[in-house]
């Protein structure tokens, strides 16, 4: 059985005053309502510190939003994975699509970073995903399954057994428009054979695949009640502490067929 996650994307929200008041908040719940995944918080680099110390001993892990694959340098603005672990992360984000678009991060960049990330002990979040134009041309599949293969190019499959994939359709990504959850399903699924293809059987059925875009508690429980979902990375909903625990609680949640 593979165990769920429930990631939260901040991305460029909350100072570190702010960190510390959601993570009070999502530690008063959880004390009272116990998660049904391992769930994981991807604050800005500059809050990192703060919600290290906040998380001391609690049911949450910490996780960065992106990574430079030196390990030090003349880098100007970047982060190391070294410099990552002296805060206690243990997940990073790589590949974001707003990374790709905004930043003309490459395939190529990516793999080098889930290579850094692996070789610092780190779990990769690799994300991958369609826009709205590669989704209407019904080319999902290639698009998806080419930057997975880039991304985990040259990856051993006892690695990628360990790597966390995001499949988040760029269109639904705070656009409020969700990926109908057999759909994506269908795409999860279909990353796992790349897997197959890439690691073999054993890697397929460890590695963990979650869905993002646009997650929203009311759309949680559909969405794991799917049988090649693992959990989910959260954007917006992850800075409500109300909503991100109602998500990471999703089997509080009935469940709409």
């Amino acid at each position: 059985m593979r165990t769920p996650i429930i990631a939260g994307n901040w991305k460029m929200h909350k100072t570190g005053r702010e960190a510390l008041a959601l993570i009070a908040a999502l530690n008063a719940t959880f004390a009272s309502r116990k998660p049904q995944a391992e769930v994981v918080v991807c604050p800005p680099f500059t809050a990192l510190g703060a919600v290290c110390g906040a998380l001391d001993g609690g049911v949450m892990r910490l996780g960065a939003q992106n990574m430079d694959w030196h390990v030090q340098g003349a880098f100007t603005g970047e982060v190391s994975a070294v410099m990552l672990q002296e805060f206690g992360v243990s997940y990073v984000i790589v590949g974001h699509s707003e990374r790709r678009q905004l930043f003309k991060e490459s395939d190529e960049a990516v793999n080098q970073k889930v290579k850094a990330a692996l070789a610092a002990k780190l779990v990769p979040i690799v994300c991958v995903g369609e826009t709205l134009d590669e989704r209407e041309a019904g080319t999902t599949d290639g698009v998806v399954a080419a930057q997975l293969r880039a991304g985990l190019d040259g990856v051993a499959a006892e690695a990628i057994a360990r790597i966390v994939i995001a499949y988040e359709p760029v269109w639904a990504i705070g656009t409020g428009r969700t990926c109908d959850a057999a759909e994506a399903n269908r795409v999860c699924g279909w990353l796992r054979q790349v897997v197959n293809e890439l690691a073999g059987p054993e890697a397929a059925q460890a590695v963990r695949v979650l869905y993002g875009g646009s997650v929203k508690p009311e759309t949680i429980a559909s969405q794991m009640a799917q049988s090649d979902i693992d959990g989910a990375l959260v954007g917006g909903a992850s800075l409500e502490a109300e909503a991100f625990a109602a998500i990471a609680c999703f089997r509080d949640h009935t469940v709409m067929h």
